[in-house]
């Protein structure tokens, strides 16, 4: 999701010189700035396409018993795509690392759209998965290196506001494809116009980002640790349609070997919600899981429980998009929006959403009150996502970019990772119940992380 063109300014540094550019889009930083949003406007149309057509590819390929694993395991895995790409970038120029997570990307993007399976399917998703997770660090890494301090709240405005295209036309069109042509053609389409974007950035970035004076030395327990994350989540994951004592003793297991696993990954301090850094890697965990595992749940209630089409049920992605996008914006323009109230902001908006789509599957609500609903969340997310991120690269340095990244993405990732694996145990253990339980069962998990996001959001300040 990258690119760049910074003059005769040396990315590699914090020079004092970066000090005196204008905006993003001024001259020093102008391709950079259009490069990683055109490259994120991609990416957000394949994210926001495959959760729009899911219902329809679990159906063509009866896939319903790995549905929740098409989301969650590309998480999974992107958490070693995550920790070598941080490695990566810490080590030297960040260009390359680029390069090959979107050949990874690309990929993933291919077999998905050419699978036959839903298991060659899920291998695709797993494949661009790892792309993805790298390509997220790598975009870190360039905005710490290339933009000022200044200019970062700027920046990641700008990459929300690089939803807004596939938000308003992304749901609707995967949609009519996957009711037209197939929704194969979401995947491939995207393939061919990633290749399109390549071609502009990789040749802005040359010469442009220079190695760390002083490269980190590469650890490689810390892959390890990525790879043994990776594999416990995606059991957690598998556990979901198991049947017996299994369902609920792999679960368990899981999720203890995933909290030893991702203490190396992370901060000290971040499963205790030690204040600064710490907090603001945990808050990312949960925001993050409480809206993604719930956004996969909303387009399958509104085509199962109100039989609804698939362009119809995206237009709550379209709503959750548009907010986002605007909410980022707002809280970019307006600095005075302290730390604390973007977290109470956040927390307010997923609570809203998730409270009206409970409401909306046990009384069988106009399908519409969902759609409002979603543009709650993604309000919310949209003041408190990016001030994370900006608060990440507040508390790094030169030498610790790469590793504050990939924390942040990992637990991000992570985060999104598990709670998608509890809903789906959850959603699965109530399905023959019939009527919207399941959906409620699944929307109320991520309540609970929504009420923790409540409690943390008070920590984010540096001690």
């Amino acid at each position: 999701m990258s690119s760049r063109d910074v003059d005769s300014v040396s990315a590699g540094s914090a020079s004092p010189d970066r000090a005196v550019a204008g905006g993003v889009l001024s001259r020093p930083y102008r391709w950079t700035s259009i490069g990683m949003c055109l490259l994120i406007t991609l990416a957000a149309f394949e994210a926001l396409a495959v959760t729009t057509i899911m219902p329809a590819v679990s159906r063509e390929l009866d896939g319903a018993a790995l549905y929740a694993f098409a989301f969650a395991g590309p998480l999974a895995v992107g958490v070693v795509g995550m920790v070598s790409a941080g490695a990566w970038a810490d080590r030297g120029n960040p260009r390359s690392a680029l390069i090959a997570s979107v050949a990874l990307f690309t990929v993933g993007l291919l077999l998905a759209g050419t699978a036959p399976t839903m298991q060659l399917f899920v291998a695709g998703r797993l494949v661009h998965g790892l792309g993805g997770g790298a390509l997220t660090v790598v975009l870190y890494v360039i905005v710490a290196r290339v933009y000022p301090p200044r200019l970062h709240p700027r920046i990641f405005a700008g990459f929300a506001a690089a939803w807004v295209i596939p938000s308003l036309i992304g749901p609707f069109i995967a949609g009519v494809l996957a009711e037209t042509v197939g929704w194969r053609w979401v995947f491939l389409g995207v393939v061919a116009l990633t290749a399109l974007a390549m071609l502009m950035v990789v040749p802005v970035m040359r010469g442009v980002l220079e190695a760390p004076t002083e490269p980190a030395p590469f650890r490689p327990a810390r892959l390890l640790w990525a790879v043994l994350l990776a594999a416990s989540v995606l059991a957690l994951t598998l556990a979901a349609e198991a049947r017996g004592p299994i369902q609920w003793i792999v679960p368990v297991l899981a999720a203890a070997v995933a909290t030893f696993a991702i203490r190396p990954l992370i901060p000290t301090g971040t499963l205790l919600a030690r204040r600064g850094l710490p907090s603001v890697i945990l808050m990312r965990a949960l925001v993050a899981g409480t809206f993604f595992a719930s956004e996969v749940y909303v387009p399958l209630l509104m085509v199962t429980e109100y039989g609804l089409s698939a362009a119809v049920a995206g237009l709550a992605l379209t709503a959750a998009g548009l907010t986002w996008s605007g909410a980022s914006w707002v809280q970019g323009r307006f600095p005075g929006i302290t730390n604390r109230a973007a977290a109470r902001l956040g927390a307010l908006g997923l609570t809203i959403a998730l409270a009206a789509l409970i409401a909306t599957a046990v009384w069988h609500l106009n399908p519409f009150v969902a759609v409002g609903a979603w543009a709650f969340a993604g309000a919310g997310m949209g003041i408190v996502y990016p001030r994370l991120g900006v608060l990440t690269l507040e508390y790094s340095n030169d030498d610790d970019q790469g590793f504050n990244s990939s924390a942040l993405t990992i637990s991000d990732s992570t985060g999104s990772a598990v709670a998608l694996a509890a809903t789906a145990i959850v959603f699965a253990a109530l399905r023959e119940t019939g009527g919207g339980w399941p959906f409620v069962g699944a929307f109320a998990v991520s309540g609970v992380l929504c009420a923790l996001a409540w409690v943390i959001g008070s920590r984010l300040a540096h001690p």
